[in-house]
């Protein structure tokens, strides 16, 4: 994060940070009038009536910090662009879907649309052609994986602030931290109405918008120069803060197909949800995901300032753990749900 200046970027931060958690109080209002409640049910892990879309101001103010740090020189306008449309595309079909249910067919088109854009703005910024064709597939995958894993209080939100924090930390021009410390702060704004209970639920406008954006941080940090921190060499550091996430979400993917169930239908089976189902409470859970994901960003941040053999040990050996704890929880244990206090 050097070169940041900090007198332009407080002000800055604080903007998005009351600005995401104006939009919740907002939203929150507008869900109780309009009657838009998530229900509790079997394949939830809710047991109260809450209200949703309260992700809509964490989209709305994070746009704009693109868009000022673009004004400001500090973020390549062709990024900005693709970051406030792509907003637009996937924040769009989320609150579309949050007022009335959206084919899956519509939302996955929003999300492929948002992964080209991004990957054209790349493109014009001077990308290579993998970092091209891997942002068109990254894009779909990580707004499903924050929509999949956001199911517990405070869980998706917290994550997303500390990986964006760790991305942050990786950042080798202040532009680029700045955008990722942007949305760790508009998580911050919206965290008090989701944790330690929630009043309101990120919603799919709020979760996709946070897999879009980190989606960007990590194109940003692959394009930039960076000498050692930039290029395909740092995707296994990426893959540290974002590894809570991506192991669940897949290895569950993974298990549902195989055992031929409706994987695209809503569930319980996650290890997040099964762990928070035994404990009977969200609050331990999300916590215990927040210390794997913080040591992991420690991690990461140790790794990028070696060769790749060092990061690949740090990539894997986070993926043999998670995989085995994620083994102990959702698949050895029967899984009982138990009533929240």
């Amino acid at each position: 994060m050097a070169g940041i200046d900090w007198i332009r970027a407080l002000p800055l931060l604080a903007a998005v940070l009351g600005l995401a958690a104006a939009g919740a109080w907002w939203a929150r209002h507008h869900a109780l009038r309009r009657g838009l409640l998530d229900q509790p049910g079997e394949r939830r892990s809710h047991r109260v009536a809450t209200p949703r879309g309260g992700g809509i101001g964490i989209a709305v103010a994070w746009a704009l910090a693109c868009v000022a740090l673009w004004s400001g020189g500090s973020l390549p306008g062709p990024i900005a662009l693709a970051a406030a449309t792509g907003v637009v595309l996937v924040g769009g079909a989320g609150y579309a879907d949050d007022h009335r249910p959206l084919s899956a067919w519509w939302r996955l088109a929003a999300h492929l649309a948002a992964g080209a854009v991004l990957a054209a703005g790349l493109a014009a910024t001077g990308a290579a052609v993998w970092l091209v064709v891997l942002t068109l597939a990254s894009v779909p995958v990580l707004v499903n994986v924050w929509n999949f894993m956001d199911g517990i209080d405070g869980l998706a939100t917290s994550q997303a602030a500390l990986a964006a924090l760790g991305f942050a930390m990786l950042a080798k021009d202040p532009g680029t931290a700045l955008v990722a410390l942007a949305l760790s702060a508009a998580c911050l704004g919206f965290l008090p109405f989701n944790f330690p209970r929630a009043r309101i639920f990120l919603g799919d406008v709020g979760s996709g918008v946070l897999g879009f954006a980190l989606a960007v941080l990590a194109g940003l940090l692959l394009l930039l120069p960076g000498g050692e921190r930039s290029g395909p060499g740092l995707l296994p550091v990426l893959f540290l803060p974002l590894s809570a996430f991506l192991v669940d979400a897949s290895l569950t993917l993974g298990r549902r197909i195989v055992q031929r169930e409706q994987w695209w239908q809503a569930h319980v089976g996650h290890a997040y949800q099964q762990a928070a189902a035994r404990c009977g409470s969200h609050v331990p859970v999300t916590l215990a995901f927040g210390a794997w994901t913080a040591l992991a960003v420690v991690v990461g941040e140790a790794a990028a300032g070696h060769g790749i053999a060092t990061r690949m040990a740090a990539a894997g050996g986070c993926l043999v753990i998670g995989t085995l704890a994620w083994r102990v929880i959702a698949v050895n244990r029967p899984y009982r749900k138990k009533e929240r206090p």
